[in-house]
């Protein structure tokens, strides 16, 4: 049986929040080069393929914040869902020094049935509940690596992005986070405003306040770090939207 693009969790809940996870999985659908892109297990256990520890974190804030919660259930190395359509890293070839077969003479005819098949289709969910009541807010939950390969260790515990389009809660967040005594990320380890990503296309585009936030990814490797940190994001999301006057 063919596997859904997406899972979507409690789209019934009462919060105002909707908690996102893009990169929630590393599976490869069995359409796709049998369920094999053709690197090693090795990598696609890695954050090229996934964002380790996100999904778990996920679904525990998301019953911790009583909120509905959508999730990918496709590898980013398949087709990156926090991309836009004409994102040259939409379908990306290389990534942290690993070569991706698969990805590598892909025709347009193999990326428009990536589209079709995965991309849209949680796309499509995504606004359906982001647009379940008017005064929605978004969290986009991401992880990532302490360090890449040939790079210096990231510092952060913990990173905050925001757009310049709308900095109502980002910044506020930021200084939350370090009141807690974290190591916070302002718009680190990324730039928080990328044209044609999710936040884009469902928050910014909408006027919907929204934040995306980055957990170093050796944090939540387990089942304690992972309650841990959904304990710790919701302590500083609850009120944080009543705090700013929306």
């Amino acid at each position: 049986m063919t596997q859904e693009p997406y899972d979507t969790i409690g789209g019934g809940r009462p919060s105002r929040w909707l908690i996102t996870c893009d990169h929630a999985t590393n599976h490869v659908p069995d359409w796709i080069g049998g369920g094999d892109l053709g690197i090693a297990p090795a990598d696609m256990a890695r954050h090229i393929a996934y964002d380790v520890g996100a999904a778990a974190l996920t679904r525990k804030l998301a019953e911790r914040m009583d909120a509905p919660a959508i999730l990918s259930n496709f590898s980013r190395l398949v087709i990156d869902p926090n991309r836009g359509e004409d994102d040259p890293t939409l379908l990306m070839r290389i990534y942290d020094g690993t070569v991706i077969p698969a990805n590598k003479a892909l025709d347009a005819a193999g990326r428009e049935e990536r589209l079709e098949r995965l991309y849209r289709p949680y796309h499509r969910a995504y606004a359906e509940l982001a647009a379940a009541r008017p005064d929605r807010a978004i969290c986009a939950v991401h992880s990532f690596t302490p360090q890449l390969r040939g790079r210096p260790p990231r510092p952060w515990l913990v990173g905050i992005l925001y757009s310049h389009r709308d900095e109502r809660l980002g910044p506020p967040l930021v200084q939350v986070c370090r009141d807690q005594g974290w190591i916070t990320g302002d718009n680190e380890p990324y730039s928080g405003h990328l044209e044609g990503d999710s936040i884009d296309k469902h928050a910014l585009a909408h006027g919907r306040p929204n934040v995306l936030i980055e957990v170093r990814n050796d944090l939540i490797r387990d089942e304690a770090g992972q309650d841990l940190w959904a304990e710790r994001i919701a302590s500083v999301l609850e009120g944080l939207l009543e705090a700013q006057g929306l």
